[in-house]
């Protein structure tokens, strides 16, 4: 496989798939705290990577909080953050908090952008540069946790195993095996071996001798 892009098939891709509705929301604000709530909250759910209710209306209201700046609520910024959230795909919930983070970093540091940009004087420029960078690393950070989590194989995915006897036929299916017969492989097989009856046998030290008794 190329290890470049190619750029048409993400294209033909892209244009292949359904656009998303916009969301809707009903945003309140109390002092500091922005309150969200999201229309069809029980089908939407799962497009956050979780069906249990109290984690979906915690996710909600940190990310409402987190992408909320000044005297009113950021309706935008709040939506760009959900988006990103549910474009991702998150699995389970542990991707959903992941993605999470990531949205709030990157909305951090394009605020460190827009201040740098403006930076009037040498020390507010050094500032927001030292604060965009350190954003910007662990943004690649997370990125990077979040393939390594992905990389993971599921719990629940069953290796299966091919196994064919002399003469045999293969056989293809969940393989299982006991505790005593894994044991059993693991011991060291021991060759007897059979003395030969028209020779005398060896004389054992420390044990006193029989007679032989020929019959």
């Amino acid at each position: 496989m190329s290890k470049y892009v190619d750029q048409k098939a993400v294209d033909a891709d892209l244009a292949s798939e359904p656009v998303d509705q916009a969301m809707e929301l009903g945003i309140c604000k109390t002092g500091d705290v922005t309150h969200v709530t999201l229309m069809g909250d029980a089908s939407v759910m799962p497009g956050f990577g979780t069906r249990n209710p109290d984690f979906f209306a915690g996710l909600l209201h940190q990310v409402s909080n987190a992408g909320s700046k000044g005297q009113y609520p950021d309706e935008l910024g709040i939506k760009f953050m959900l988006a990103f959230i549910k474009r991702n795909k998150p699995r389970d919930e542990i991707e959903a908090t992941l993605i999470a983070q990531m949205a709030a970093t990157h909305v951090a540091a394009m605020r460190f952008a827009n201040r740098l940009a403006h930076a009037e004087s040498l020390q507010e420029q050094d500032s927001a540069e030292r604060a965009f960078n350190k954003l910007m690393r662990t943004f690649v950070g997370q990125v990077e946790a979040l393939q390594r989590y992905r990389s993971i194989v599921p719990t629940g995915v069953i290796v299966q195993q091919v196994s064919v006897s002399d003469g045999g036929q293969a056989i293809v299916g969940d393989v299982t095996q006991s505790a005593h017969e894994r044991a059993s492989k693991k011991r060291v097989r021991v060759t007897h071996v059979v003395a030969d009856a028209r020779q005398a046998p060896m004389e054992i030290i420390g044990r006193p001798q029989r007679a032989l008794v020929r019959k």
